[in-house]
């Protein structure tokens, strides 16, 4: 291929960045053009492209965001917005698009694959909710964002003797909570992959208020079917604790990526960018015990991600 595109999608994470400048950087390397193409899929339909030299990427490996913005796109979802994708890639003389982003972006991935387009996907949410790779871009700065808002939060909750639930995000997949409140030390965690029990929850925290336990962590992931208030409302109910609650909500996609999202980043983005050069179909690129791998963007898709359940005992073990 002579001619490809890059863009990111859904959520911002931190690592995108570094993704598009990898992806722009290998492209130029073996003498390809890039178009960046800006707000995801919704600026695929409006034609929101411009070229990509190695001076458009320079300086942005530690920042978070993206520089190409990202948006969801209904229009996107509808087979007019659809065609008139593939329509504005064809019109570019885009041959194939690497596209960075979470579950709906490959979604979208895919159905621009099923038109004829060649498209390789890069895991890039900070959920790390993609079955078929170990982890995505932008996990691993979300889980150390949590954990030094634990730390802070630990503090004024030892000052002055209180119980601080903190909701955490992730959608429907547990990891950044499980993840961020193990190494956290977390007196508790609520993660969507299992039930939820306030009635033990609050027999826990009790327990360890009788052995000289003034104040207590508890995790809550987003995808819980409970509020935080809620939460709080119904553990007030069955203790004497005083309780407070701390959403972190966007605080969690921000800031500077770790070495390990950078890395992660780096060498997907690479990947795709050397399949779409060998003429591949459609990929999803991810990273398996250290490696770096692809797979058929359609398989992909199907993978659901299994929460690494065998850590609760030890959680329960350590926060006595």
């Amino acid at each position: 291929m002579k001619r490809i595109g890059i863009l990111t999608s859904g959520g911002d994470a931190p690592g995108m960045n570094a993704a598009i400048r990898a992806a722009v950087r290998t492209a130029l390397y073996y003498d390809m053009e890039i178009i960046g193409i800006e707000k995801g899929y919704e600026g695929l339909i409006e034609g929101s492209f411009k070229g990509m030299d190695l001076a458009s990427v320079g300086d942005i490996l530690h920042r978070g965001g993206t520089i190409l913005k990202t948006a969801r796109s209904e229009r996107f979802k509808t087979e007019e917005g659809q065609r008139i994708a593939v329509s504005n890639l064809e019109k570019c003389g885009i041959e194939g698009l690497v596209v960075c982003g979470g579950d709906g972006s490959y979604r979208g991935a895919l159905d621009l694959a099923k038109r004829g387009v060649k498209v390789m996907g890069i895991p890039g949410t900070i959920d790390n909710d993609m079955g078929y790779t170990d982890y995505t871009i932008g996990y691993d700065t979300a889980v150390n964002t949590v954990l030094n808002a634990i730390s802070m939060i630990r503090d004024t909750n030892s000052s002055h003797e209180r119980t601080t639930i903190i909701e955490v995000m992730g959608r429907e997949c547990g990891d950044i909570g499980l993840y961020a409140g193990l190494t956290g030390g977390a007196d508790a965690i609520l993660i969507p992959e299992l039930p939820l029990d306030i009635d033990e929850l609050a027999s826990k925290l009790m327990e360890g208020m009788k052995r000289g336990k003034n104040h207590s962590i508890i995790i809550k992931a987003e995808g819980v079917d409970i509020s935080v208030e809620e939460l709080r409302k119904q553990l007030l109910e069955r203790t004497n604790l005083d309780i407070r609650t701390v959403v972190l909500a966007y605080l969690q996609r921000g800031g500077a990526p770790t070495a390990r999202d950078r890395m992660l980043a780096t060498l997907t983005a690479n990947r795709a960018v050397c399949l779409l050069r060998d003429d591949y179909e459609s990929q999803a690129v991810g990273m398996s015990r250290g490696e770096v791998f692809e797979m058929p963007l359609d398989e992909a898709v199907q993978i659901k991600r299994e929460a690494d359940l065998y850590l609760i005992p030890l959680i329960d073990m350590l926060s006595k």
